[in-house]
């Protein structure tokens, strides 16, 4: 994930996409989402706590004002499934997971941010399969930074951006951040081990 939304000094920090731009892509993910799922009333789009969940929202009112089709929404909170939770460190806050319906039959679209070693993915998936079983799952995401530690690939990227490891990719939202926009950050992701 992507951690605080401290930005460092100006020098420090490019603007990869703006509001604009940010706008486009969830435009265009959406289109794809609609192409790739023939039955748009067994789909489901489930944000992961924290940004994912208002990037799912946007493409659930962006594919129901293209089909006129309205898309079951989620929620899931990671912080049970974690990996990498350190004893002397802040714990994170814990969000509800909100799913209210039934999983069986549906393809679900894990939504989220950034996809970075993808831990978060593995345990969105997990927190999934404690709610049931669905018939699919894909994942929708707005930046594919690289650095992948677990076999796990996006079926729905806006961005591919590779980083160094001593860069992080900062989405912000207007729900969650005021703003609408993508940042690279040159400061070191926060490592657990």
């Amino acid at each position: 994930m992507n951690g605080s939304t401290h930005v460092p000094d100006r020098a420090a920090v490019k603007t990869l996409l703006d509001a604009e731009g940010l706008e486009r892509t969830l435009s265009r993910i959406a289109h794809e989402i609609i192409e790739r799922n023939d039955d748009l009333g067994r789909l489901a789009l489930v944000g992961i706590h924290t940004r994912g969940v208002p990037l799912a929202e946007r493409l659930a009112a962006l594919i129901e004002e293209r089909t006129g089709e309205e898309i079951e929404l989620g929620a899931v909170d990671i912080t049970h499934h974690r990996d990498d939770a350190v004893p002397d460190r802040e714990q994170p806050v814990v969000h509800a997971t909100a799913l209210d319906f039934e999983l069986r039959g549906m393809t679900v679209v894990l939504v989220d941010d950034v996809l970075y070693t993808g831990r978060t993915i593995r345990a969105a998936i997990e927190t999934l399969l404690e709610h049931g079983r669905a018939a699919r799952v894909q994942l929708a995401v707005i930046v594919d930074r690289g650095h992948r530690e677990l076999p796990i690939r996006p079926d729905y990227v806006g961005k591919n951006l590779p980083t160094a490891r001593s860069e992080r990719i900062q989405v912000e939202l207007t729900e969650t951040d005021g703003a609408d926009r993508i940042l690279l950050v040159a400061a070191p992701e926060e490592r657990s081990s």
